[in-house]
């Protein structure tokens, strides 16, 4: 005889037909034999469901379907919460995202669908498989050459130079595969001064208006010191000269400033240094009034007053003072003049619109023809 299992609400009308039926006296027996059901069974639907309505049982049956609805939804809630504990750090990109998802689906074995809910993952996305083009690849190859090259160079730096290239990319592709190749620039934190600065009384307004100089410091591999002098033209950022000597006095930078002048034909209107004893030496005033160049110095505890070449500084000292080891002067000089060249010919400089500072002097005298005219004949 085959089994049926019934429902609340089948039992509680079967034991209201056998209270009918007994009441008509009818025999027990014959109760059982038409309700189909054996006397273990009834006696057993009597003790539960005697009491019981057929509108009772019903409100009972959604009772029971709600409260188990309930339980899986906070079992449900609560491997959610355990899943999103289980992440490891932000999750932005769609890189991120899938690896997260592929996680979750082996640690927890649900599917694919809820983790993508969890980390708020498209499916598609996540099922979405990268193809790299030859292109692309290419690309990176060249991207991550020039970074080994100039280590010290930025992706906005280096887009400028794919785009010299001929390269033709987007600086947010750029930007996007820079990240892909984990390349990134460490820039040391500078503490910002909590002193009112003092405002500079001359700026430069045009090439060779102002002419930058101040001393730098390294040393060769046998421990000696190296003095280095660096004179930048301040309005087209240019590198003058990255003069290198074991000692460098008055006279010497009375020389260098002598060689840059018969190199570019005309002197500047205006110097700008700090205090340092080679700068207010009575020599070099003499010959600053000899030549008839002005000289602005700096305030005593204000670097910032002098912050192209203090720019400048760092930039030499990031890109090449800290990365080699100097074995002699002949070597260090040679590497400080590749170093000016590149700086001026191939370097692109954030604060020109990324033009090389000979690109930007030579766009300005070509912008400024009569402006030229009137500084060759001063």
């Amino acid at each position: 005889m085959k089994r049926t299992r019934h429902t609340p609400e089948q039992i509680v009308r079967k034991l209201r037909e056998a209270d009918r039926l007994l009441a008509e006296n009818t025999p027990l027996a014959e109760v059982m034999r038409s309700l189909g059901v054996s006397h273990q069974t009834y006696q057993r639907w009597r003790s539960q469901y005697a009491a019981m309505r057929p509108d009772d049982v019903a409100r009972l049956t959604t009772l029971e379907k709600e409260n188990a609805r309930l339980k899986r939804l906070l079992a449900e809630k609560e491997l959610d919460n355990d899943m999103l504990g289980a992440r490891q750090g932000k999750m932005v990109t769609p890189n991120q995202k899938r690896v997260a998802v592929a996680h979750l689906v082996a640690e927890f074995g649900v599917s694919q669908r809820r983790a993508c809910l969890v980390v708020s993952q498209h499916r598609s996305t996540q099922r979405h498989c990268t193809t790299r083009s030859d292109e692309e690849q290419a690309l990176r190859v060249r991207i991550r050459a020039l970074a080994v090259k100039y280590p010290r160079y930025g992706y906005p730096c280096i887009h400028v130079m794919l785009l010299r290239d001929g390269c033709s990319v987007n600086r947010k592709r750029v930007q996007r595969l820079w990240r892909a190749e984990g390349l990134l620039v460490q820039r040391p934190k500078r503490r910002k001064p909590k002193v009112r600065r003092n405002p500079i009384v001359v700026r430069g307004a045009h090439p060779n208006h102002v002419w930058a100089l101040d001393f730098q410091f390294d040393e060769t591999a046998d421990g000696r010191p190296v003095k280095i002098l660096n004179v930048t033209d301040e309005f087209t950022r240019e590198a003058l000269a990255t003069n290198a000597a074991r000692r460098i006095t008055a006279a010497g930078t009375m020389a260098v400033l002598d060689q840059i002048v018969e190199e570019r034909g005309y002197a500047p209107a205006f110097l700008r240094m700090d205090n340092g004893p080679e700068f207010i030496a009575d020599t070099l005033q003499d010959w600053c009034r000899a030549t008839k160049i002005n000289t602005s110095y700096c305030d005593p505890g204000s670097p910032w007053q002098n912050g192209r070449i203090e720019s400048f500084n760092s930039r030499l000292r990031d890109e090449l003072l800290t990365l080699e080891i100097f074995d002699s002067m002949w070597e260090i000089r040679f590497m400080l003049e590749e170093h000016r060249k590149n700086y001026n010919h191939y370097r692109p400089h954030s604060a020109l619109g990324y033009m090389t500072p000979v690109e930007f002097a030579t766009k300005w005298q070509e912008e400024n023809p009569v402006l030229l005219s009137q500084e060759v004949n001063q």
